[in-house]
C-alpha cells in the first residue's frame, strides 16, 4: 500500500512516496512544462513504471496546479502540505522559507502545525524563475550562476521588476561590467528580497525549501540577510510533496 503526494508547482512537479509504515520511500522530480494535465499524465506514468499502484492506498495533490490531477482522492493547499513537510522533514519548530517558481511563502511552525504565514506579491523579482531569467541573459545554468557569484563583487541590481532589472542586467553587460560581478547582484536581488519577507516572521529557526536548497551559495547569503542559520537537506525540495503524502494517510 503507498500514499502519494503530488505537487505541481509552475516549474517543476514533486512526488513523494510513503510506504504502509508513513516512511518516505520513494521521490519523483519532473518539468511541469506548459499543462499542469500532461505533466500529471507523466507523474501516473512514472508512477505506474515504478509499480506504484495509486489506487492502492491514496492520492493527494497540492501546488498551483492541483486541480489538474484527475487520479488524486483529494487536494490540500499549498501551506498546509509545505508546513507538514517541513515539520517532517526537520522535526522543530521554526520558520520555513519556500522559495518556488512562481511565488516565495514564509510558513511559521508550532508543534508541527502551521501558526501564520505570508506570501509575496507575485513578483517573480524574489523568486527562482527571477534566477533561472537572469541565468539565461548571462547564458550560464544554476550552478555556474552561484559560482560566478561566489567570487564576484556586488554590483546592485535596484529594478524589483524582472522586465526592468533584465534590462538593467543587458545595460551591464554592454557596459563591460564583468560577469561574476552581475551574477552576484542577482542573486543577492533575490536573496535580499527573500529576507525581507522572511523578517516579517522571525524565528529562532529558518529552513529553505524548494528548488533552491540545493544551492549552497543562496543558502549561505540567506542565513547572512537574516543574521542566524537557515537549515536545509537534499529532501526540502520535496515538502510540499511529502505534505501532500503525509495528508493522504489514514
Amino acid at each position: 500500500m503507498h500514499y502519494v503526494g503530488i505537487d505541481v508547482g509552475s516549474t517543476a512537479t514533486k512526488v513523494a512516496v510513503l510506504d504502509a509504515d508513513g516512511a518516505l520511500s520513494r521521490t519523483f522530480l519532473c518539468p511541469t512544462g506548459f499543462s499542469s494535465v500532461d505533466a500529471a499524465r507523466r507523474v501516473r506514468a512514472l508512477l505506474d513504471e515504478a509499480g506504484i499502484d495509486v489506487g492502492d492506498g491514496a492520492c493527494v495533490a497540492t501546488g498551483y496546479g492541483r486541480v489538474a490531477v484527475p487520479y488524486a482522492d483529494k487536494v490540500v493547499t499549498e501551506i498546509t502540505c509545505h508546513g507538514r513537510g517541513a515539520a517532517r522533514l526537520f522535526g522543530r519548530d521554526g520558520t520555513v522559507v519556500d522559495v518556488g517558481g512562481q511565488d516565495t511563502k514564509v510558513i511559521v511552525l508550532k508543534g508541527g502545525a502551521v501558526k501564520k504565514f505570508v506570501m509575496n506579491d507575485k513578483c517573480s523579482a524574489g523568486t527562482g524563475r527571477f534566477l533561472e531569467i537572469m541565468a539565461d541573459r548571462l547564458a550560464v545554468d544554476q550552478d555556474e550562476l552561484a559560482r560566478l557569484a561566489r567570487s564576484g563583487s556586488p554590483t546592485p541590481i535596484s529594478n524589483m521588476c524582472t522586465v526592468f532589472a533584465e534590462s538593467e542586467v543587458i545595460s551591464l553587460v554592454g557596459k563591460g561590467e564583468p560577469r561574476e560581478n552581475i551574477a552576484n547582484g542577482v542573486v543577492e536581488s533575490v536573496v535580499a528580497r527573500v529576507a525581507t519577507l522572511a523578517a516579517q516572521m522571525p524565528g529562532e529557526a529558518y529552513f529553505l525549501t524548494g528548488g533552491l536548497c540545493d544551492n549552497g551559495y543562496v543558502v549561505e547569503r540567506l542565513a547572512a540577510h537574516l543574521g542566524k542559520p537557515v537549515g536545509t537537506c537534499p529532501e526540502a525540495r520535496f515538502a510540499g510533496a511529502l505534505g501532500a503524502a503525509l495528508s493522504a494517510l489514514p
